[in-house]
C-alpha cells in the first residue's frame, strides 16, 4: 500500500471556496467567505472583492490576513497565512486597476463570454484585486 504525504499546498491550489480572516481596528477576527485562486508558483492567493466592504476596509488599515480552505470531504484543511495588497477599484474599464481584475479572471477561470461586459462590472462594483502573499503554510489531513 502507497501512503501519499499530505500536502497542504495543493489543497490550496485545488479549493475554489475559502474563509479570509482579516482583523478588525479593536483586533477582533473579521471572517468572509471568499473564492480564492492560488497562483503556486507565483506564491500568492488571489481574491476578486469589492471597496466598502469590510475585509476591504480592514486590509486597507492592517495588511495581514488568513485564509483557510477544507476539502471536500471535511477532513483536511490548510491556511496560508500572509500579508495583502489592494489593486482598484478602478473607474477606466481599461486602466490598470481592471487590467489586473482581467489578468485575475483568465488565470482563475479561463476566457470570459464577454471581456466588455465584465470591464464595465468591474468598474461599476467597484471590484479590487486582494494578492496575499504567502508567507507560511500549513495543514492536516484527518483522513
Amino acid at each position: 500500500m502507497t501512503v501519499t504525504a499530505f500536502d497542504p499546498r495543493r489543497l490550496l491550489a485545488e479549493s475554489r471556496l475559502g474563509v479570509l480572516a482579516t482583523l478588525r481596528a479593536d483586533g477582533r477576527p473579521q471572517l468572509s467567505p471568499v473564492q480564492p485562486f492560488f497562483d503556486e508558483p507565483a506564491g500568492v492567493i488571489l481574491i476578486s472583492t469589492r471597496e466598502g466592504l469590510a475585509k476591504t476596509a480592514n486590509l486597507r488599515r492592517d495588511p495581514r490576513a488568513a485564509l483557510e480552505v477544507t476539502g471536500p470531504d471535511g477532513r483536511s484543511w490548510a491556511t496560508a497565512e500572509g500579508t495583502v495588497t489592494l489593486v482598484g477599484p478602478g473607474d477606466d474599464p481599461h486602466g490598470p486597476e481592471v487590467e489586473a481584475l482581467v489578468d485575475y479572471y483568465r488565470a482563475a477561470a479561463g476566457e470570459h463570454p464577454d471581456w466588455d461586459e465584465y470591464r464595465t462590472t468591474m468598474v461599476h462594483d467597484r471590484r479590487v484585486l486582494l494578492t496575499l502573499t504567502v508567507d507560511h503554510v500549513y495543514g492536516q489531513c484527518l483522513g
